[in-house]
């Protein structure tokens, strides 16, 4: 039904700038999760004592964990900027919910503007009653 819209380069460029920042953030978050497991596997004596390599290790996966959160972060900063960019840059969405606004306050106008010809012709009526009445008993 709609078409596919074309975006200009510069809209095309950030949603590229995008699409690279999350395989990066994702490509972070698997190759630091990875070298955490490796990490933790535990080895056969090498030339470092094992108090000095568990040490050593857990200073790493602490980095490692560290550029996780870095990268979690990035992610949720990338699913903000991707709202953001959404609702600045979607016209089609947004002129269609001020028509619909626009045709409800249309059609509320309408009602409210019957509504007041209907008092004004009551009001009418009834003030010719009573004018009816006080110049018929002024008289008398």
């Amino acid at each position: 039904m709609s078409t596919p819209r074309v975006l200009p380069q510069s809209k095309e460029t950030l949603l590229q700038n995008y699409n690279k920042r999350l395989k990066d953030d994702i490509r972070s978050i698997l190759d630091n999760f990875t070298e955490i497991i490796k990490t933790a596997k535990v080895e056969d004596e090498t030339q470092v004592s094992r108090a000095t390599q568990a040490e050593q290790d857990h200073f790493e996966m602490h980095v490692r964990a560290a550029n996780i959160v870095r990268a979690g972060e990035s992610l949720m900063k990338l699913v903000s900027d991707l709202k953001q960019f959404l609702i600045l840059n979607d016209f089609p969405s947004v002129n269609e919910a001020i028509s619909l606004r626009n045709q409800q306050l249309r059609t509320l106008q309408e009602e409210c503007d019957k509504k007041l010809i209907s008092l004004r012709d009551e009001i009418a009526i009834d003030l010719y009653e009573l004018e009816e009445e006080y110049y018929s008993s002024r008289y008398k």
